[in-house]
């Protein structure tokens, strides 16, 4: 869990989406490839984290346990049964990297941040920090990230947590869940699409 937006590594322009806007699947859809690599190639992975123990950190694994089935081609790590938290996120890390050739990895994780600010979700290019809301020194995750904001920080981090609105975070949960579906399969079609496109170059050269 993220503090606030100010502990993002990242300082590069960051697309914001309220959950209940009519179009913020397609948003978060368009934002997610924005950032995903131009080369095809490399494996896309992505960790939700957080625990299920904590109302306002389940976001990741409320997300990881929405695509793990539904994704054919991008790699989960965190869900409801298997989270991602403090615990195991370096040895996750290391798994990830021994098991996947030069990954990109999309990290997800609940933030804390201002009141006008909850409910919005946050898709930015470059990593975070886990566990900077509640004093915790984790290393930085991700090529690019998503976050949503739950819930107010400043005060008490931890028993705000707690203390977050269930519906809120099952809410920007299966927003970002479709987003992120909707996302790999825009990505997998522009794959094949240059696939295809050199095949037929290929055979053009051949004959």
């Amino acid at each position: 869990m993220n503090l606030k937006t100010g502990l993002f590594q990242s300082e590069k322009k960051q697309d914001r989406i309220y959950y209940e806007d009519q179009h913020a699947i397609e948003l978060i859809s368009n934002h997610i490839n924005e950032h995903l690599p131009k080369l095809t190639i490399k494996p896309i992975v992505i960790v939700c984290i957080g625990t299920d123990r904590s109302t306002g950190d389940c976001l990741g694994p409320l997300i990881g346990y929405n695509i793990q089935q539904e994704l054919s081609h991008f790699h989960v790590y965190g869900t409801l049964k298997d989270p991602v938290h403090a615990v195991n996120l370096k040895e996750t890390l290391e798994f990830i990297k021994d098991k996947h050739k030069n990954p990109f990895i999309i990290a997800i994780d609940a933030c804390l941040g201002r009141l006008s600010s909850v409910g919005f979700v946050q898709v930015a290019e470059g990593s975070i920090k886990p566990g900077a809301g509640v004093n915790k020194d984790l290393p930085a995750v991700g090529n690019m990230h998503i976050t949503g904001i739950v819930n107010v920080s400043g005060f008490m981090e931890f028993f705000v947590l707690q203390n977050t609105r269930l519906h809120l975070v099952m809410s920007m949960a299966e927003v970002i869940s479709k987003g992120l579906i909707e996302a790999e399969k825009r990505y997998v079609e522009k794959r094949r699409t240059i696939q295809d496109s050199l095949f037929t170059e290929q055979n053009s050269i051949i004959n």
